[in-house]
């Protein structure tokens, strides 16, 4: 019990110094041409409900536009299945998703778990409550639905720990994608990149066509972060990549110094008042062609077509960070089945509509991500959304740590504070030393 309590205790520290992943708070999100609605339903989220009533609670940091109205589809169709069930909608807005985890650390620790919670796929699911043994598992549960041929296996492997399921993933972003405004390169006469040589010639160009190269946002320092740990991406490689967090390649690899020091020649090519914007600011510039490319996982998307009005392929494009084009960075919103609630069935019946075709469909046309199911309906979603299934489909999928997936929060903190310090100092030798301090934290 005393580990227990400190390792709780621990992680409670740590979420109150973690800026969390900006695409689940503050992004806008996918207009859907059509909202949820009861249309094709699988085999298994075909129900009647059960008739006895109850009380679900569902948490979240989904408060945004977008979001907001993904979640409250998903509500709505789980009550037409089980209009008994009175379903309580505890959302915690701000922060980034910090103030949410906070409160739920705090709910946790108190014994009080809500029904179910969302929770990023990977070392946050993972290295957090299942360590910390919280979570029941759902092996019996995906075996129940067949949701084993359902998501890829790299996918389960996610939200998996010991041999065991412990989550069921509602949607997919991508967090290696450039997005470009369409004007500013065909008026330069610039192509997409997919090499990184060739992806500093277009920083350059820009930088000689009087355009700031690439809008950067790092308010919050995640967003470099998500630049940097796509440049590991493109230098490691896949595998290599995953590497780094079972210890299996060190983080003084040349490698790794190779990466920090293209992040270094990278931040050369920012605009000059980064630090005081945020993910949408550093878009809206790319956005107006003042920038001419941003780093951002897309629920930047959603933000160029709802928030600013602007049209896919038209106005803005889109394309694989360079060096990464057959990769895709996984960030994934999960929920399991905390131990301790009331009426566990009840929650599996609520993670059964979640892991449906049906259910992914109403929700994440309107959040701007993409069914984790591999059978959704692509006629759903837009040219984006169907550009990046595929690509999900046919990529190596490798988990994101700016966003909390490939390594334990304690970790990223850490990654986080040096990533400031190394926007700021630029000085590589440095930065590599403290990353190797850190990955003692893995």
């Amino acid at each position: 019990m005393l580990k227990r309590s400190l390792s709780l205790l621990f992680m409670m520290v740590v979420i109150s110094l973690l800026v969390a992943c900006g695409s689940d708070s503050e992004s806008s999100n996918d207009a859907a041409d059509e909202n949820a609605s009861n249309e094709e339903t699988d085999n298994n989220s075909e129900s009647t409900g059960s008739g006895e009533g109850g009380t679900l609670e569902i948490f979240s940091w989904w408060t945004g536009a977008g979001e907001e109205d993904g979640l409250l589809a998903l509500i709505d169709l789980f009550e037409s299945k089980y209009p008994d069930v009175a379903v309580e909608n505890a959302a915690v807005a701000g922060g980034a998703g910090t103030n949410a985890k906070a409160v739920l650390a705090a709910r946790m620790q108190g014994n009080d778990p809500p029904s179910t919670f969302q929770v990023h796929g990977g070392a946050e699911l993972n290295e957090s409550w299942v360590a910390a043994d919280m979570m029941e598992p759902l092996n019996d549960f995906y075996e129940e639905y067949e949701l084993m041929d359902k998501f890829p296996e790299e996918l389960i492997d996610l939200v998996s720990k010991d041999g065991n399921i412990y989550s069921v993933p509602v949607n997919i972003h991508r967090g290696n994608v450039i997005f470009y405004n369409k004007a500013v390169f065909e008026d330069n006469g610039i192509s997409e990149p997919t090499t990184l040589d060739e992806f500093m010639d277009v920083l350059q160009q820009l930088q000689d066509a009087g355009v700031t190269p690439l809008a950067m946002g790092d308010k919050e320092a995640w967003t470099a972060t998500q630049i940097f740990e796509n440049l590991l991406l493109a230098t490691l490689g896949p595998d290599d990549y995953r590497n780094l967090w079972t210890g299996d390649v060190a983080f003084d690899d040349d490698r790794i110094v190779e990466a920090a020091e293209y992040f270094k020649t990278i931040l050369g090519y920012v605009n000059e008042d980064h630090a005081s914007r945020n993910w949408q600011d550093a878009a809206q510039l790319v956005g107006e062609g003042e920038a001419g490319m941003t780093n951002m996982g897309d629920w930047a998307k959603g933000y160029f077509s709802n928030d600013l009005e602007l049209e896919t392929n038209v106005d803005f494009g889109y394309f694989a960070f360079p060096g990464t084009t057959e990769d895709f960075m996984v960030i994934t919103d999960t929920f399991g089945l905390p131990k301790g609630v009331e009426d566990p069935e009840l929650v599996k019946e609520f993670l059964n509509v979640l892991a449906s075709a049906e259910g992914q469909d109403a929700f994440n046309p309107l959040k701007g991500s993409i069914p984790a199911r591999v059978d959704a309906d692509p006629s759903k979603y837009d040219e984006y959304g169907t550009d990046t299934m595929e690509d999900f489909q046919n990529s190596n999928l490798t988990p994101s740590l700016a966003h909390g997936s490939a390594a334990s929060e304690g970790f990223l903190t850490k990654v986080n504070q040096e990533v400031n310090i190394f926007v700021t100092q630029q000085n590589v030798e440095q930065f590599i030393e403290k990353l190797v301090q850190a990955a003692g934290d893995l």
